[in-house]
């Protein structure tokens, strides 16, 4: 199982289709589309990447496989950005 979750501190504003983030400590900005946007949403209580990627295919219209390679590579830039944790267990 490999869980994600929410790191520090971020002041969000939602721009419709897409999200603005702001951390004031490190004085970084980060932008993320819709599907960037739903995958912040729904990792606000820690979450599985397995079940998150089974709704997002529900969700966009998109297979389990690419879906999965994309979210993997996309919780990578989050670890890398201060964003979030990755625990596996």
């Amino acid at each position: 199982m490999c869980m994600i979750r929410r790191s520090g501190e971020w002041l969000t504003n939602d721009l419709g289709d897409a999200l603005m983030m702001m951390n004031i400590d490190r004085g970084t900005y980060i932008g993320m589309n819709a599907v960037g946007a739903r995958i912040w949403e729904l990792i606000e209580t820690p979450r599985d990447i397995g079940d998150l990627c089974d709704e997002l295919v529900v969700e966009f219209d998109i297979d389990a496989a690419t879906c999965r390679n994309d979210v993997e590579i996309f919780v990578e830039k989050l670890e890398q950005h201060g964003l979030a944790f990755v625990t596996h267990g």
